[in-house]
This record gives structure tokens, sequence and C-alpha cells, in this order.
């Protein structure tokens, strides 16, 4: 589980069994997770965030869209 990203409380990965599915990352603060895809960017499930966190943790994710795409590029390209 490679993690792309950290930030505030927020930890961004993906697993390395998702390289089959278009570009996405999973997002975990605590006990709470999230499946985010990435292009375009919208939530596929939420388990225990609510809607300000989703919102922060989108807006997250559109300023670093760039780096996760690379990052999943990178390690799925091996």
């Amino acid at each position: 589980m490679p993690t792309i990203l950290r930030a505030g409380p927020y930890r961004f990965f993906f697993y390395s069994s998702d390289g089959n599915e278009p570009v996405h990352v999973h997002v975990e603060r605590e006990d709470k997770v999230a499946k985010i895809w990435v292009d375009p960017i919208w939530l596929s499930y939420s388990g225990g965030f609510n809607r300000a966190e989703i919102a922060r943790i989108l807006k997250i994710i559109g300023k670093n869209k760039t780096q996760i795409m690379e990052a999943w590029d990178e390690y799925f390209s091996n």
C-alpha cells in the first residue's frame, strides 16, 4: 500500500491490486476510509467521513491531481 500523500490528518494511498481500475486513491483518517476516482474527481464511496471532510479531501486531491496520477503511472507501469 504505497502512501502517495499525507495532508493534515489524511493519508492518501492505493493498493497494489488497484492497477486494473481507473486512477483512484483511498483516503484514511483513524477508522474512516474513502475511495476517490481521480480523473474526473468524484467520490466512489465513503465509510465515515462527513460531507465537510469529503469536500476537503476532494479539494486536496484537486490540488495534487498531477502528483497522484504520476505516482499511479510510475507504480503500475513497472
